[in-house]
């Protein structure tokens, strides 16, 4: 299927297996479409290039730029998702802060909406 003339499969198809992976398509699923081994897809998602195909072409080659973003924007999100939390919290403590000040400072009269003048 998509296996080079030395029999093992493309670098390309290999990072196009592991972007799969990484989108949600279970390895049963991409086994099943591919005809591939699942144990191959698990092999390729820790390291996509194959060891053997180091001893032909000298040092590992890098990831394609695409997957270096894709893992930033993974941390990107992480990062946002923790600001988030952290705001909606100091959010419900702000407005539990102010509703205790009002609770004790109510008098029963009505509070002057104007500024103070300095």
């Amino acid at each position: 299927m998509n296996k080079g003339e030395n029999g093992r499969y493309s670098l390309e198809f290999r990072l196009w297996a592991v972007e799969q992976l990484r989108a949600g398509v279970s390895v049963e699923e991409l086994a099943r479409r591919t005809g591939v081994h699942r144990s191959r897809f698990y092999r390729w998602k820790k390291n996509p290039v194959h060891p053997d195909s180091q001893r032909n072409q000298g040092p590992v080659e890098e990831l394609p730029r695409e997957l270096t973003l894709r893992e930033e924007l993974q941390q990107v999100k992480q990062a946002l998702a923790e600001k988030v939390l952290e705001l909606d919290f100091l959010k419900g403590a702000l407005q539990r802060t102010e509703a205790r000040r009002q609770k004790s400072t109510s008098s029963g009269e009505t509070t002057s909406t104007e500024k103070s003048k300095p």
